[in-house]
Parts: structure tokens; C-alpha cells; sequence
């Protein structure tokens, strides 16, 4: 059994997101993503198959559903459920300051 700290290697200046699977179990994965001012390409809209649960761990982000008209803002502590095919975007990352996700997906019965 190994210690792990969701912070350590952090690339403050990476081009693209980073996704790192940290558990994954039949109908379950819990991932970190770091976001360094990445958002959803324009008109890209997310619809999972499977639920997710997040929390943002450090950073800003803006979170956009398609039902609702304006952003959600998220900052460090703020969590949300988004139900399977439940149509969501993120619009906006902290491009100077490291935004950090962990993102729990779970199958829906």
C-alpha cells in the first residue's frame, strides 16, 4: 500500500490537460485532471454515458450546462453531481493559477 499526494507533479506550464487515473474499479474511476486555462473547444458540449461527481481541489473554473444560462463558477471546495447525459462544457480555467479537479465516475443503474 503506497502513500500518494494529489499534488505532487503538477506541470504548472502544460500545453494540453492532465489526466491521471487513480483508481479504477468495475462501474467506478476517480481521476485527477489538471487544468492550466484549458477550456471545452467552442460547440463541444460533454454527454457521458455515466455519472460524475467532482470537486475542485485548487484553482478557478467555470462550469456551463446547456439548460441553464449562465456559467457556474467554481473555486477550491465547490463540488457537484452531473447526472449521466446530462449536456455540460467547461468554459473557463485559471490560466495563472493551476486548477485541479478530481473527478469520481460512476455507472448509473
Amino acid at each position: 500500500m503506497n502513500l500518494h499526494n494529489l499534488f505532487a507533479q503538477l506541470n504548472e506550464h502544460a500545453e494540453r490537460e492532465q489526466f491521471l487515473t487513480l483508481l479504477s474499479r468495475p462501474g467506478l474511476r476517480i481521476e485527477r485532471i489538471v487544468s492550466t486555462g484549458q477550456a471545452s473547444p467552442p460547440g463541444f458540449w460533454y454527454e457521458q454515458e455515466h455519472g460524475e461527481w467532482l470537486v475542485l481541489l485548487a484553482g478557478e473554473a467555470k462550469l456551463v450546462f446547456e439548460e441553464e444560462a449562465a456559467p457556474r463558477d467554481l473555486l477550491p471546495g465547490d463540488f457537484i453531481d452531473i447526472p449521466p447525459h446530462c449536456r455540460h462544457r467547461v468554459d473557463w480555467t485559471d490560466p495563472e493559477v493551476v486548477t485541479v479537479w478530481l473527478v469520481v465516475s460512476y455507472e448509473s443503474h
